[in-house]
């Protein structure tokens, strides 16, 4: 790796969320005599969390990111020969792959320690979509240097300014490094030297997490209210569909009564009739009776 800038931004970015910043800091202060390095790992972001997670994901599962960018590139060369039928079934195990593939993703991060809500998770895999969507977002995917999640629509309207660390991200790809053993010694750690700031830098990552929490906890409590709407709205429903079926009940069985009176009164109606029709025969006979005794006078 002939780039230093790029060497360390791959060690970072490879970190902990929570240990990015002090980590960075101490490097800059370590590498200070070359002010032109230094400089650049000052500037060096910290990335979002859905930013995060991605970058988690490429170097813990090279291959199957990989695998995600071939599928997306063979997408868009057969995209001018396919018809419609078959551009809606691409995009439909497009979206099965990347929604998979985010799955993975969020129990990396979990394994790390850091939970994710739906929000961020909608922005990793908008940012795996980006990436089987435009070559670029996919060069950007798999250096591992994310500072943001990406979204892109296909056109090639993508705009990766400020999206990755480094202009020369484009083109790299991060270190593949396997999850570490449950020994924290194994872990890879960053050399840093003894910072007199530490104290205030401590307190300045703690302001950062604390401020990241809230955060998360503004939006864990924005989905909880929305969930909590919702099974109210269904719990008003299930009263108002058992109230309809409880009428519907009571009047069935209204019916069924005034069923029974009718069937009572049919059958003494039929009765009736068929009295009445003996009774109509007898008169016809009577009457044919009578008239043949006035024709014989």
């Amino acid at each position: 790796m002939a780039d230093p800038l790029l060497e360390i931004a791959d060690d970072l970015y490879a970190l902990p969320l929570a240990d990015f910043t002090p980590a960075r800091d101490a490097l800059a202060k370590e590498h200070k005599a070359d002010k032109q390095l230094a400089a650049g790992i000052k500037g060096l972001r910290k990335a979002s969390v859905a930013a995060w997670v991605v970058n988690l994901l490429v170097r813990r599962d090279p291959d199957q990111v990989d695998q995600v960018l071939a599928v997306g590139e063979a997408l868009r060369d057969a995209q001018e020969n396919l018809d419609a039928t078959q551009l809606r079934e691409f995009t439909k195990q497009r979206r099965q792959l990347t929604a998979s593939v985010t799955t993975t993703a969020r129990r990396m991060a979990r394994e790390e320690g850091v939970r994710t809500t739906q929000s961020v998770a909608d922005q990793v895999e908008a940012t795996l979509t980006a990436a089987m969507l435009e070559p670029d977002a996919a060069r950007a995917v798999r250096s591992g240097l994310l500072v943001t999640a990406l979204a892109a629509t296909g056109l090639g309207d993508l705009d990766l300014s400020g999206a990755v660390a480094l202009p020369d991200a484009l083109g790299f790809s991060a270190t593949a490094r396997p999850a570490p053993a449950p020994d924290p010694s194994q872990r890879p750690q960053l050399h840093v030297v003894p910072d007199p700031d530490a104290d205030e830098k401590a307190r300045a990552a703690a302001d950062e997490r604390l401020a990241e929490a809230r955060s998360v906890l503004k939006e864990a409590e924005k989905e909880h209210r929305a969930t909590r709407r919702s099974v109210e709205k269904l719990q008003a429903r299930t009263l108002q569909v058992q109230s309809e079926i409880d009428e519907l009940r009571s009047r069935i069985a209204e019916l069924e009564g005034t069923l029974e009176e009718v069937d009572d009164e049919l059958g003494e109606a039929e009765a009736a009739q068929a009295e009445a029709e003996e009774a109509v025969e007898e008169a016809r006979a009577e009457m044919d009776s009578a008239r043949a005794a006035r024709d014989r006078l």
